[in-house]
């Protein structure tokens, strides 16, 4: 059964901006690309980097332990040493407050 988290106010993350927040039990990364709210599980399938503290270039983001990347609409791994995608989660953004579908 799916969960309504509210996560966070958009205006909390500025474009090109990430943060993590934990919800479910998980860590959750934040994304703003381009004015754009998306979200992926904050653990990079390689060996557990923090995507919340990758580079994000465009509309992916870059693993800052060993520079996997992923797209952060989709949760596709794009490029190694990551083969493997991240979960991505459903993001509504009402009133200005950024809110997951975990």
């Amino acid at each position: 059964m799916s969960e309504l988290i509210e996560a966070c106010k958009v205006c909390e993350i500025e474009p090109g901006q990430a943060r993590m927040i934990e919800a479910g039990g998980r860590e959750i990364a934040i994304f703003n690309c381009g004015g754009e709210i998306f979200a992926l599980d904050n653990e990079c399938t390689h060996v557990g980097g923090p995507l919340c503290d990758g580079e994000i270039e465009g509309g992916k983001v870059i693993c800052p332990w060993h520079g996997a990347e992923f797209d952060i609409r989709t949760g596709r791994a794009l490029a190694p040493p990551a083969d493997e995608n991240v979960k991505s989660y459903r993001v509504i953004v009402e009133d200005g407050v950024v809110k997951v579908v975990i």
